[in-house]
């Protein structure tokens, strides 16, 4: 279990664990409260949304509270996405709460239901618990109607309806009067139909099938020697972002908790960035999770057909749809009642151009890995050749870059090195299909970019690379030449643009994005993968225990549960943005598997 914790004191946290089967998914706070769950889908309406209401009221909230609470322990079981949560009263009396989402295979096909499973058990004393069902819709408008039937309260919304089946009393359910927990009680929600079974058998083999499944999956991944707990969280965690119905893989399963405290800096992480997801697709290759690459690149192909031209935006919604208006909602005030609270996400409608690098790249492993049922052949190749055209057309042109940013437009370096990586991997595609002239014609186009990309990119005066051509200021993601491989480490170019970084994107230990103000003025936090690009810059040139060292810190501003934010508060290593944010776990597992000391050596 997880250290002990006080009941909280009132104020939101990022103190939360994330469950879910990669389909549906929720956080659930240190008193096992589920305060963030969209449904049906992680990017539809949050039908428990306390984690930007005020935390006066339970509405919003799922609720099993122990009268007389004061403290709790929580963790997961081991290897599994399946949270346990003990409370403890004054008299002595304590409860367990086991939370999870069905993930397994049924009849030989993947269950993966938009269901939660709550047990509550008895573990000491006399102890008297509330249970508080409470979703809202339209973004905490309004409550959900009810209606109870024998064994279950179905809970009527606009666009959909929730059944809660349990064995416990529908009255003390409904009316939320306290009672003496002398027997288990089971609850199960998910979609209105009937549940086949008595609720707590249907439970119990839900549990042991879940855990079974996650520990399975858990000994299938390649972790490395060293920190093999929090690879193991992380990869979880990673696996939690894919949307196993559609292929697309998430930010984050949040909207609008702030990059900093009242800094205006809040947005919908809930959808599918080409960048983010190919980040994430390699991170779970390289742990010999495939099968999150197979269903993306499914997803991928679905999107790139909708456009013959092989132009793509950003990001997409969780089912491909292109159009992601952006609009604020007053009825929640947000994050520790920091708005403003945001729906959609304008950058789908932006100018991206390192998303080309990104899908291509995302979609190269298929054609090597000998360990997949489906490899790529020509067509895949011709399929993806649209979006190489357009790498060579915009690699020169201005864009607002990888951050996103809304008031200025530049030819962003980072975004030139994507479309150069998108004809460097092309030509290494063709060549490996024996399509020789279209390697060369692939390797002409980015070894011109390269050339480009040198010459006025790379500032004399300076002594690096900069975020714009012809520029000045510097960016983070010039961490990662080496990474993508335009550069090898011993290239003094590189070397020297990791010492310049460190020097001047460092926030006490943490790294920046970027050094010049944007629309929202200068970054006060630090973006969290930043930094671990940063370890393993070091790690690349050789300066291994710096970056050691540095992990350290970094695996010592995880939460309770090993997870980790978009952004760090330099000096209070409090976790600030969208949670958990899969840039980050990507960093996290990253880092570890080039830091570790090889198997081979442990013993």
């Amino acid at each position: 279990m997880a250290r002990p914790r006080p009941r909280d004191g009132g104020m939101r946290s990022l103190d939360l664990a994330l469950i879910g089967n990669a389909n549906v998914s929720a956080l659930i706070d240190a008193n096992g409260a589920y305060v963030w769950c969209c449904l049906p889908r992680p990017d539809g309406d949050p039908v428990f949304c306390a984690l930007l209401s005020d935390p006066a009221t339970p509405d919003g909230s799922f609720v099993v509270e122990l009268v007389g609470h004061v403290r709790s322990e929580q963790a997961y079981l081991g290897n599994t996405a399946i949270l346990v949560t003990r409370l403890y009263d004054r008299q002595g009396g304590a409860v367990e709460v086991i939370d999870f989402a069905p993930r397994f295979e049924l009849h030989g096909r993947p269950f993966r239901p938009a269901t939660f499973v709550r047990q509550v058990h008895r573990l000491a004393g006399n102890p008297r618990v509330i249970l508080r069902c409470r979703p809202r819709q339209d973004y905490g408008a309004a409550p959900a109607a009810c209606a109870r039937g024998s064994s279950h309260v179905r809970y009527l919304l606009d666009r959909q309806v929730l059944r809660l089946t349990t064995d416990g009393s529908i009255t003390a359910l409904v009316e939320e009067r306290p009672f003496h927990l002398r027997t288990p009680v089971t609850l199960i929600l998910g979609p209105d139909e009937t549940l086949q079974g008595a609720p707590a058998e249907v439970a119990t083999r839900f549990l042991e099938e879940t855990r079974r499944h996650w520990q399975e999956w858990v000994r299938s991944l390649a972790i490395p020697f060293e920190w093999q707990d929090a690879v193991i969280r992380a990869a979880i965690t990673l696996k939690l972002s894919a949307h196993d119905d559609t292929g697309a893989i998430l930010a984050a399963p949040t909207t609008s908790i702030p990059e900093a405290p009242d800094s205006g800096r809040t947005w919908d992480y809930r959808y599918c960035w080409w960048r983010d997801a190919w980040f994430v697709v390699a991170t779970l290759n390289r742990l010999s999770a495939t099968r999150t690459m197979e269903r993306y690149l499914d997803y991928l192909l679905d999107v790139v057909a909708l456009r013959r031209d092989g132009r793509l935006q950003p990001v997409y919604a969780v089912d491909g749809t292109a159009q992601l208006d952006e609009r604020v909602v007053s009825s929640l005030p947000g994050y520790r009642g920091m708005g403003p609270v945001r729906v959609g996400n304008a950058a789908w409608a932006q100018v991206q151009n390192d998303v080309y690098g990104a899908a291509i790249m995302a979609a190269a492993h298929v054609f090597f890995d000998r360990r997949l049922t489906r490899l790529g052949d020509a067509n895949l190749f011709r399929q993806l050749e649209p979006l190489g055209r357009w790498a060579v057309r915009l690699h020169d042109q201005p864009d607002a870059g990888l951050w996103e940013l809304r008031g200025r437009k530049g030819v962003h370096t980072y975004s030139s090195v994507m479309c150069w990586a998108a004809c460097d991997r092309l030509a290494r595609i063709a060549a490996h299909l024996g399509l020789h002239a279209r390697a060369r014609f692939w390797r002409r186009h980015a070894d011109k970019i390269h050339r480009l990309i040198c010459a006025r990119a790379w500032n004399r005066r300076r002594r690096c690379f900069t975020a714009t051509f012809d520029g000045h200021g510097l960016d983070a993601s010039l961490l990662l030449l080496h990474d993508v491989g335009f550069l090898p480490a011993n290239d003094p170019r590189f070397r020297a643009t990791v010492e310049v970084i460190g020097r001047e994107l460092r926030r006490g230990r943490f790294v920046v994005r970027y050094d010049q103000p944007d629309d929202f003025g200068a970054p006060t936090n630090a973006f969290v993968v930043c930094t671990f690009w940063y370890i393993d810059a070091l790690a690349a040139l050789g300066r291994v225990d710096e970056a050691r060292e540095l992990f350290g810190e970094m695996l010592a501003c995880r939460n309770p549960h090993g997870l980790l934010a978009e952004h760090l508060d330099p000096q209070t290593r409090e976790g600030w943005g969208n949670f958990p944010q899969t840039y980050s776990m990507v960093g996290l597992i990253n880092s570890a598997m080039r830091l570790s000391i090889p198997w081979s050596e442990a013993f």
